[in-house]
């Protein structure tokens, strides 16, 4: 089994979470708020994922001693150093979640009950029970289990097929449909610092992650059918994953409007 392989397997439901409705549903600031208050939760434990594969496929302990594969290292230290250490649209360097922070705050949605639950996820060394035993809904604790549960494992191969195809393969067309979503509303928020946030990873992701991380799978998979397997079957749990938190914040717009008629 071959990249093209994986491609095949989750082509279905890929297409799914492309034509997913909660796209054209963020019509008022609510709306916004409302996906971005759940969002928030998948832009940071992709940054734990990120991690994850940094830890493992780089030193980063002391003392230090090259480990693993050099053009493995370079791929995911280019990766990181984008996604930590990127700049805004005023040109101040910070990671994509700090960046996403500023937009929600830009966008009138509060923070600290994100910032909260994430301190208190990052604090465990048993975070899929402190998961499962949150106050968080149950859209945005089935995506936490889901990359978590992944990332225990320590598979490098099922890591990465998550990161490539759950993420940076994925995110070019589905922030292009959130924008095109966007662009047909009468939203009052600011809403240059999310455009310019969804904008970054488009450019990013289509140019130059996305490529680096199909290079990694296929590094990490080999020539071995197992693993291409296991990480054809991880990558369609991670877009399964994110069609049911699209599906839980779909229903929290839908809610909301009800409650306003």
């Amino acid at each position: 089994m071959k990249e093209n392989t994986i491609s095949s397997q989750i082509s279905e439901v890929r297409k799914r979470l492309l034509h997913h409705e909660l796209y054209s549903q963020i019509k008022t600031d609510e709306d916004l708020r409302i996906f971005m208050s759940s969002h928030v939760y998948a832009v940071w434990d992709f940054m734990s994922l990120l991690k994850a594969l940094q830890n493992s496929l780089t030193c980063t302990s002391t003392p230090w001693v090259p480990k693993g594969n050099p053009d493995l290292r370079y791929l995911i230290n280019e990766i990181v150093l984008a996604e930590e250490t990127d700049r805004d649209q005023h040109g101040n360097r910070m990671s994509h979640y700090e960046m996403y922070l500023n937009a929600m705050n830009a966008a009138g949605v509060a923070t600290d009950k994100a910032q909260s639950d994430i301190t208190k996820l990052s604090q465990s060394d048993q975070i899929l029970e402190k998961i499962e035993s949150s106050t968080l809904a149950s859209h945005i604790k089935q995506f936490l289990t889901s990359t978590f549960s992944i990332i225990n494992r320590g598979k490098d191969h099922e890591i990465a097929a998550a990161f490539t195809y759950g993420r940076e393969d994925l995110i070019p067309e589905m922030f292009t449909e959130i924008l095109s979503g966007l662009a047909t509303t009468q939203i009052a928020t600011d809403l240059e610092p999310i455009t310019y946030y969804f904008d970054r990873h488009i450019e990013l992701d289509g140019d130059e992650h996305g490529p680096m991380a199909h290079k990694m799978v296929a590094m990490l998979c080999g020539d071995d059918p197992i693993k291409w397997q296991e990480a054809a079957e991880v990558s369609k749990e991670a877009l399964e994953s994110r069609i049911t938190l699209f599906d839980g914040i779909l229903e929290q717009i839908h809610s909301s409007t009800l409650e306003l008629v």
